[in-house]
């Protein structure tokens, strides 16, 4: 399996300085600051790449669970909202909230429900953020 790759540059201090994140692969590069991360300022942070990288991984193991088990899904859509919380040390990502929605002909709720959870435990970027909780909510449409 290939070794997938990411960059961040950052110059100067923790709350005036400024940084850029790039994927290996091209697909992405942009600018985060102290106050992308922990306030409302325009540009991205690490807890947004996360989620993305979250959403897309368990919306590919969902479909893959669904069509092994004969339901191939018209349509998978995951959001992902991180939650960085400050405590006693320091911030840390205190909770994930995979909100999806999907179009899959021919399942059943109980079913679809299940293949949700199954997908929600095995996706890889869950499994390596199984020290934060991760709540989720799947429905179909």
């Amino acid at each position: 399996m290939p070794a997938r790759t990411a960059k961040a540059v950052w110059t100067g201090g923790l709350k005036d300085g400024a940084g850029r994140m790039s994927l290996g692969s091209g697909a992405f590069d942009g600018a985060y600051s102290f106050h992308t991360r922990f306030e409302e300022e325009p540009g991205t942070n690490p807890e947004e790449l996360i989620g993305a990288a979250h959403a897309g991984c368990f919306s590919m193991a969902l479909s893959g669970g669904l069509g092994r088990a004969g339901f191939p899904p018209t349509r998978i859509t995951t959001t992902a909202k991180v939650h960085l919380s400050l405590g006693e040390g320091g911030a840390a990502i205190s909770r994930i909230e995979l909100d999806c929605e999907a179009e899959v002909p021919g399942i059943d709720a109980a079913t679809f429900a299940a293949q949700a959870e199954g997908a929600k435990k095995t996706c890889p970027v869950s499994k390596a953020l199984a020290a934060v909780e991760i709540a989720l909510s799947a429905r179909l449409v």
